[in-house]
């Protein structure tokens, strides 16, 4: 009987640690910050250890490193992970903004590296890091497409141009909107990447939120009426466009009225 009693206390204590640490995974995913899968979790470990944790930090608390372009200059940052959520964390997974190959440059949208799955799992680990935001759940159906015109007008053409065609600012890029989806865009919203302000639910509701997505999914194939839109970059360019065009005319008709006078 004794002999037997080691081997009882061991997987009494196996099975305790392996009950807390679903415990507490399961708090973080009811929370909105993870999931209750702990394999899940373990494979998001090992993804985020290969290829996150260098800019990082082994434990998502950030990490600074030397800039090339100035020695001694710790701009290249990467920030700390503890805290954002699912909401961060899916949105630059998704878009391929992440993994970075320079961390000193903007990120710019590019192919996914991992499988949906994999996607899942990272998402999972950065979510059971700390509480965080979860990832927003936006239905542009319920928005209104006037208020989400005038919204996008005042908070977001200055940059994405009216149409959401994206646009370029001093050492910056703002994106076009087309390849987004209703998710994408929430959390953007809700983030604020790069030099993008953040828009908390105080300052744009879901609802308005809603609405600015219905204009934005509109903006990708608007109704016209008429005309030619060139590609609906705004009426600056088109402007420039029609002065251009009506130059040539012009030269034209001075060309032929002079030669008859010759």
């Amino acid at each position: 009987m004794r002999r037997w009693l080691p081997i009882a206390l061991a997987a009494l204590l196996v099975a305790t640690a392996g009950a807390a640490v679903s415990g507490v995974v399961a708090a973080q995913g009811a929370s909105g910050g993870g999931t209750g899968d702990p394999s899940l979790v373990s494979l998001g470990a090992q993804i985020y250890a290969a290829n996150c944790s260098s800019c990082h930090g082994p434990t998502g608390a950030g990490k600074m490193t030397p800039n090339p372009a100035g020695p001694g200059d710790l701009a290249g940052i990467g920030p700390s992970l503890q805290g954002v959520g699912s909401l961060a964390a899916d949105f630059y997974i998704t878009t391929g903004y992440m993994p970075l190959h320079n961390p000193y440059v903007q990120p710019r949208r590019s192919r996914v590296l991992y499988s949906p799955r994999e996607v899942k799992a990272l998402v999972a680990y950065v979510a059971s890091l700390a509480p965080g935001p979860s990832i927003p759940n936006p239905d542009p159906a319920l928005g209104s497409l006037s208020t989400g015109q005038r919204l996008f007008t005042e908070n977001c053409a200055g940059c994405h141009q009216a149409v959401a065609a994206g646009g370029y600012l001093p050492d910056s890029v703002a994106p076009p909107l087309a390849p987004d989806s209703p998710r994408q865009i929430a959390e953007a919203v809700r983030i604020g990447p790069n030099l993008m302000p953040r828009f908390s639910p105080t300052r744009l509701s879901n609802r308005d939120l809603d609405s600015i997505i219905a204009y934005i999914q509109y903006a990708k194939s608007p109704d016209d009426r008429g005309g030619y839109s060139l590609g609906h970059v705004g009426p600056v360019p088109e402007g420039l466009v029609a002065w251009f065009v009506a130059g040539i005319v012009l030269v034209g008709v001075t060309m032929a009225a002079g030669s008859r006078l010759t």
